[in-house]
């Protein structure tokens, strides 16, 4: 892959999340939804205490969540 392929940011966690937790990327994204509106912190202690999630991978789930709000 190309150095200008490569995905950056948030998405770049995406297939160490998925091989990790065995969920779908989709699957945390409508689980942030569910949780309600939060502020990035408390959306990412949820995904750590509720899901057991490292703090890197859920503070890279909740800045996609984020963004696309």
């Amino acid at each position: 892959m190309a150095t200008q392929d490569m995905v950056k940011g948030p998405a770049s966690y995406f297939p160490s999340i998925e091989k990790k937790y065995g969920k779908p990327i989709a699957h945390w994204m409508q689980v942030l939804e569910e949780a309600g509106p939060h502020k990035h912190m408390e959306l990412v202690n949820h995904l750590k205490t509720e899901h057991q999630l490292g703090h890197g991978h859920a503070n890279a789930l909740v800045a996609a969540f984020m963004a696309k709000a």
